[in-house]
């Protein structure tokens, strides 16, 4: 029974998120239940953490590895998506009740989703992949449409849906064709079926692509991002940062071990016709597109949701890498996912925080001249705007720095790749230092409302953590690498 200790990070999300069902019912008071879904999704994250430090359990039964991996990367991914989830959850917290929007299902929904999550990062077969992948979907959708009487949530939680069962259906068909072609639904076999060359060589590039396409969506890659800033714009603010975070570490994760295990062989990983180079079409897409974009944007909150497309892009510059580079592409990339769980965290915290009842801030007016009548509440919004741009000494300078170094190892194929990644830097810059001129330089227009900061304990919780690991994991990152290392160790050489 000692191997069961594997699935209790996932046992404990499902038990809990029943538990807040029951908790919903009895509660005098729905913050109570922000308190609760916070103490489940760390515990969650506790337990992994813990599993981790032991080194995991010594023999894992039959019936969990056939569905799910219980290895360092899913202990990993454990931890930043519940730890991305729980940010969620306290910053729902203080957002919820100030906004006349405090309904415990959205708590329910949050763990639910996680647990979905946490699947999708373990699937080691293409059944337990799609079962994951629908259960962070549905959740996600919902949270999306959690506004139900906003005009603008309905709409972007409708082509979120939408969007989303097509891509799904893609994806499915993708798996439908890889159990045609190698008979195989679990990835180590579908990898030894590829290996030995006993699959249908055109039939099984079909598939790839099609379950490319459907985890492409889910991290926001262009051209299939066209949700994501309707999306994000129409939700409530803290299932925006949940979709940012959580739903995005667990595709990558997704991504990830689907490529590795099952196409690592060297024709499908070539530099010159395998997946790489799509990868690689699709990071520079991104990272033109997510940039130039969010240049012209004049709402905060798009402005993120496009800024999470150029940060999709940088991800998948060091996944492109990785034929080549090996191990250290890929800690560069789950270094990224840890430092960008937090980074973005911590800015849609500071938005939150920023406006209160009546008066949410959302765009770059709602934000003037807010850094000099507040100047605690600018404090998050200039930590999180300095790492998303990569200024050192914060997460998303050593995040940058892995991934672009990760492409520079990786040879002449791939330098393009990191320049490509340098000049966007300096594109996305420009609008991250917009938010800081509208705070310090600007005067609200003449009538125009002004925001009044937030009163929330749970915020600021929220934001003092997420704004901890930023500085924590850019003045000494050795030990957060260290980690994506040894996550990354069973996956490639």
């Amino acid at each position: 029974m000692s191997g069961w200790i594997a699935l209790a990070p996932l046992g404990l999300l499902v038990a809990g998120a029943v538990g807040l069902m029951l908790a919903d019912a009895f509660a005098r008071e729905r913050a109570e239940l922000a308190t609760l879904s916070t103490v489940v999704l760390l515990t969650a994250a506790g337990i992994s953490l813990g599993l981790w430090v032991g080194g995991g359990p010594a023999e894992v039964p039959a019936e969990i590895a056939r569905w799910l991996a219980t290895d360092r990367m899913s202990l990993f991914f454990d931890v930043v998506i519940c730890g991305g989830a729980a940010l969620s959850a306290l910053l729902a917290g203080g957002y919820l009740r100030e906004h006349g929007l405090e309904r415990g299902e959205f708590y329910v929904v949050l763990v639910l989703a996680t647990a979905g999550a946490v699947v999708l990062a373990r699937a080691v077969d293409l059944v337990s992949l799609f079962i994951g992948l629908e259960t962070v979907s549905l959740g996600a959708y919902a949270l999306a449409g959690f506004r139900r009487t906003s005009a603008r949530a309905v709409e972007g939680a409708l082509k979120y849906f939408l969007l989303g069962s097509f891509a799904a259906a893609v994806l499915l068909f993708g798996a439908a064709l890889l159990y045609g072609a190698t008979g195989r639904t679990d990835l180590v076999g579908i990898g030894q079926a590829v290996r030995g060359g006993q699959a249908d060589l055109p039939l099984l590039l079909l598939s790839l692509f099609l379950v490319l396409v459907g985890l492409a969506f889910k991290v926001s890659a262009v051209p299939f991002h066209v949700w994501t800033p309707d999306a994000y714009e129409g939700a409530v603010t803290p299932a925006t940062a949940f979709m940012a975070v959580a739903v995005k570490s667990a595709a990558f994760a997704a991504l990830v071990r689907v490529l590795l295990t099952s196409f690592g062989d060297e024709l499908s990983a070539s530099v010159a016709a395998g997946w790489p180079p799509v990868l690689a079409a699709l990071a520079v897409a991104s990272l033109v597109w997510g940039n130039l974009a969010a240049l012209v944007q004049g709402s905060v909150k798009r402005m993120l949701a496009y800024s999470s497309i150029a940060h999709a892009g940088y991800v998948l510059i060091g996944a492109a890498a990785v034929p080549v580079a090996g191990k250290e592409a890929v800690s560069a990339v789950f270094y990224y996912l840890m430092a960008y769980t937090v980074s973005n965290a911590l800015a849609f915290g500071a938005l939150i925080l920023a406006g209160s009842k009546g008066r949410e801030a959302v765009s770059y007016e709602d934000l003037a001249g807010l850094g000099r009548r507040h100047p605690m509440v600018a404090v998050p919004f200039v930590v999180a705007i300095a790492s998303l741009i990569g200024v050192p000494p914060t997460a998303g300078f050593f995040a940058k720095y892995y991934v672009l170094a990760a492409a520079v190892q990786a040879g002449g194929g791939y330098v393009w790749l990191a320049v490509i990644g340098v000049v966007a830097s300096v594109v996305g810059a420009y609008y991250y230092l917009r938010v800081l001129v509208y705070l310090f330089m600007r005067e609200p227009r003449a009538g125009a409302p002004i925001a009044v900061p937030m009163k929330s304990g749970y915020v600021v919780l929220a934001l003092v953590l997420a704004g901890y690991f930023v500085v924590r994991m850019g003045v000494a990152p050795d030990a957060y690498l260290e980690m994506a290392l040894e996550a990354a160790s069973r996956l490639v050489a």
